[in-house]
């Protein structure tokens, strides 16, 4: 019993190490994009309210492709930003010159740190608590896990670790979208005199959805590579030497079924993702208080343009998110695959 608990611990202990590695390289790889990203909604949400660019613009829907609860905090911000300057209707690579004009290369790296540690914590935590749920479950239960119960471990795992990282994307946003040179310290000491600790949880209530978007994508993940190592495992079956082969994917298999596990997951949540923006927007350009739900959102955006209406600006997040999880799960399972060779 004790080599079985030992083996499970291991096991948590090494997803979590792999998947924190993986998180803060793919993070900051990819860092640039997530500045321009941040930067570009927070000038467009500024002043009136983002029109539906057409299907030719270069930045179609740019504004509307935030994938965190952090929005608020980007319109709340976007009222320190200078209007003055021309920016609101540049394309991605017009924006990306201005913002080298203005700050160098340093501009777009500014708060790097603060988001890697985040990525770093969130995958982490993440696979900590989806490991030690998923063994628990099968300790119950045992056998395989079917999609459904994976989904709702996955869930779980995910409000696991909001406590502790939805601060952390806090500050990193307002790291980003800030115009002075303060360290993080500072900033987040003004976050806390500003607002106190309330304020570091602004935006929580969207997760009660977006939660489904890591729990599909490492459900979508998981039960494809799950399939693809039993065969293997199968075919190899009897043969000697490919023992390591056949328990783990390859650097290009996890790349890309990370690749297509994330474009499913991103594209079944983001109208939800796009409602909330426009939500946002909406409430900060015509100072209302009528409230509108997300459902209602939806419905209107739907009898006002039709479905496509509902997937402006996937194109981009696509991009930027497919890249960022595929970085992160080829990382992972080859550091994982060492770790589990290292302690076996």
């Amino acid at each position: 019993i004790k080599a079985k608990m030992s083996a499970k611990n291991q096991s948590i202990l090494a997803e979590a190490a792999a998947a924190s590695v993986g998180g803060a390289i793919s993070a900051s790889v990819l860092y640039p994009l997530e500045v321009l990203k941040t930067k570009m909604q927070a000038v467009q949400s500024s002043g009136d309210a983002p029109a539906e660019p057409s299907s030719g613009d270069s930045n179609a829907g740019s504004e509307d492709t935030t994938t965190s609860a952090s929005y608020e905090k980007i319109a709340e911000d976007a009222e320190d930003q200078d209007s003055s300057k021309p920016k609101k209707n540049l394309s991605a690579i017009d924006f990306t010159k201005e913002m080298y004009k203005d700050g160098g290369v340093a501009v777009f790296y500014d708060g790097i740190g603060t988001s890697a540690f985040q990525s770093a914590c969130e995958k982490a935590l993440y696979f900590f608590a989806y490991t030690y749920f998923k063994n628990f479950y099968k300790g119950i239960k045992g056998g395989t896990i079917g999609t459904t119960e994976n989904l709702i471990l996955g869930a779980m795992a995910e409000w696991a670790h909001l406590p502790i990282t939805l601060p952390i994307d806090c500050l990193t946003t307002k790291i980003q979208t800030s115009k002075t040179n303060d360290n993080p310290y500072r900033i987040m000491m003004a976050m806390f005199s500003e607002k106190g600790l309330s304020g570091m949880y602004k935006g929580w209530e969207a997760y009660t959805l977006l939660c489904l978007k890591p729990a599909i994508q490492y459900t979508v993940y998981e039960q494809i590579k799950g399939i693809m190592l039993r065969r293997r495992k199968a075919a190899f079956k009897g043969s000697r030497g490919r023992g390591k082969s056949a328990n783990t994917l390859s650097a290009a298999e996890s790349f890309f079924l990370g690749m297509v596990a994330r474009a499913i997951s991103t594209t079944i949540v983001f109208p939800y993702t796009r409602a909330k923006v426009m939500l946002q927007a909406n409430k900060k350009n015509d100072g209302s208080d009528e409230t509108t739900s997300i459902p209602q959102m939806l419905t209107m955006m739907y009898n006002e343009q039709g479905v496509q209406s509902l997937f402006i600006g996937l194109g981009p997040e696509l991009t930027r998110g497919v890249l960022s999880t595929a970085f992160m799960l080829m990382i992972k399972e080859q550091i994982g695959s060492f770790m589990e060779v290292l302690f076996s």
